[in-house]
């Protein structure tokens, strides 16, 4: 018994010394050999084409020690060192240890391959794990870009650069620059981590986790990411950008704001076009405008906002909703253009402005461009204005074909009702005490307002009706035919403009960005397109 575990134990000891045994360093020529022991004890002094071999490694140079019992090699002069026929290591001075695999070179360092050459003062090859890292500042060119670093490391298998301070890759459309980038040599792609801008001749974009391919000149961007043009600031959870198409694309809490023009865009996808100068947005979608020390709030399911400065239209489709101070309303679709100061309210639309509410198969509201406020107001087809009596429970009506308004200080001030005009309207004296209620028809109305208060009616041709005592008119006569109260649908502030379809998709956009927080830390996985490039490559 004692002897079979003597034996095993003599064949495990065998099995680790054959495993540890190291191939030394061949020495296939020299012009000249020599043994110094005063100049350099233990070593044989190679001189002139000295060329050396290693485990697949060939290394050439002017001068050489070498240390046969330490399996190491002191090169200098003119040093080389190639890998099979894809990676070359030069320099003026290099050492090798044979045992451990292990490179070292400075003085005007290069590290070149098929895709990338790389210059530096000291680099280290650690030819085991296919690892050469440098802390020198070094300098990486390929054919499209050029990369600056005070430290890296070179993998060569996956054919990826690890740069961890002070890194600036320059490209002719952009400048990147990061403390943590990984650059893949073959596929152009680099992952950025922590602060990282990239700097372009007509946008910056900022990001703490981000990948761009600097082939194709696309990115993806999460974590604080922004994307800054000269008039444009695109900010979302996530954003997409392709600099050729000069196309932008944001998703969870996208907020693009308009310097020049003091608009807002929200929701929780959106995209811009710079070359068409225009912005899509859906998904709690809201746009925002500063008017005269106010805001416009404009909800829709859709919006789409084009145009230059100065002519720019804004679209909404599906449930339009919209909000100001002094105005808002709601219709199925918008359409409103800068230049023209036309907003077109269309297919059933409402709107109030203070305590009067308005209805009518079109509406259009005018604006002034040099003093950024309503001119004037259209109501064509079935115009309707309602209003509840003051101190009672009736409601003034005024109801026409058409309705020609006036503002001023974004209140009406002046209304006329154009054809089969019909007016009910509680009076009152200076005490407020009701004296009658008009009911009147005529062919037109004209009325002028003080306060939203009406402080005079003319009526005009074929006038019929008269003042009605409240005992003498009953209350269903004190309605117009047509009549509909939607006071409970009064958008009364900014958050009214959301109706609950649009919050649920907010509180689910909130609850994954929530979920997601533990993740922003993360570097961005590695894409399968940046793995398999290569393999693509070989199949084509």
């Amino acid at each position: 018994m004692k002897k079979v575990i003597f034996l095993i134990v003599l064949l495990l000891q065998l099995t680790i010394v054959f495993g540890q045994k190291t191939n030394k360093i061949i020495i296939e020529n020299a012009d000249f050999q020599d043994i110094n022991e005063f100049e350099m004890p233990g070593a044989l002094l190679l001189t002139g084409n000295v060329r050396a071999i290693h485990d697949g490694i060939v290394m050439t140079c002017n001068k050489a020690y070498y240390f046969k019992d330490e399996n190491y090699l002191k090169a200098f002069g003119n040093v080389q060192m190639v890998q099979g026929d894809t990676l070359y290591l030069n320099g003026k001075y290099a050492e090798y240890n044979g045992n451990i695999k292990h490179a070292y070179a400075t003085g005007n360092v290069s590290l070149r391959s098929p895709e990338m050459s790389l210059v530096t003062d000291t680099i280290n090859f650690d030819r085991v794990s296919q690892e050469a890292y440098y802390k020198s500042n070094g300098t990486i060119t390929n054919r499209d870009n050029t990369l600056k670093s005070k430290s890296g490391r070179y993998y060569v298998q996956q054919k990826k650069y690890q740069f961890l301070s002070e890194v600036v890759l320059t490209n002719p459309k952009y400048v990147i620059k990061s403390n943590h980038l990984d650059y893949y040599t073959s596929s152009g792609h680099s992952y950025l981590v922590g602060p990282s801008t990239i700097t372009g001749k007509d946008n910056y974009i900022y990001t703490e986790n981000g990948f761009y391919n600097t082939k194709k000149n696309t990115g993806h961007f999460l974590k604080k990411s922004y994307i800054k043009y000269k008039d444009r600031l695109i900010e979302g959870d996530s954003l997409y950008y392709d600099r050729v198409k000069e196309f932008a694309s944001a998703s969870r809490n996208v907020k693009i704001t308009d310097s020049i023009n003091k608009g807002i865009a929200k929701g929780h996808y959106g995209e811009f076009y710079k070359k068409q100068d225009s912005l899509f947005i859906t998904k709690r979608a809201s746009v925002r405008y500063l008017m005269e020390k106010d805001s416009m709030f404009i909800h829709a399911k859709r919006l789409v906002i084009t145009g230059k400065s100065g002519d720019r239209t804004i679209r909404g489709y599906n449930n339009v909703r919209f909000f100001k101070t002094d105005l808002s309303g709601k219709c199925d679709s918008i359409h409103s253009n800068q230049k023209t100061a036309l907003t077109k309210l269309i297919n059933r639309p409402i709107l109030w402005n203070f305590e009067n509410q308005m209805t009518g198969v079109v509406m259009h509201l005018i604006g002034n461009n040099n003093t950024q406020k309503l001119d004037s107001l259209k109501v064509l087809n079935n115009a309707f204005i309602i209003s509840k009596d003051t101190l009672g429970t009736g409601y003034n009506q005024v109801k026409g074909q058409n309705l020609y308004g006036k503002f001023k200080d974004n209140k009406l001030y002046e209304v006329d009702i154009v054809k089969n005009a019909e007016v009910i309207y509680f009076l009152r004296n200076d005490e407020k005490e009701l004296i009658g209620i008009n009911k009147n028809v005529s062919s037109k109305i004209n009325m002028e307002l003080d306060q939203n208060n009406i402080e005079t009616i003319t009526f005009f041709k074929k006038v019929s009706g008269e003042i009605y005592p409240e005992k003498d008119l009953p209350e269903n006569a004190r309605k117009l035919r047509g009549f509909i109260w939607r006071g409970d649908e009064r958008i009364l502030t900014k958050e009214d403009i959301f109706p609950p379809e649009e919050n649920e998709i907010d509180s689910k956009m909130q609850a994954e960005k929530k979920a997601n927080e533990a993740n922003d830390d993360k570097p961005m996985k590695i894409r399968k397109e940046t793995l398999d490039y290569d393999k693509k490559k070989t199949k084509k």
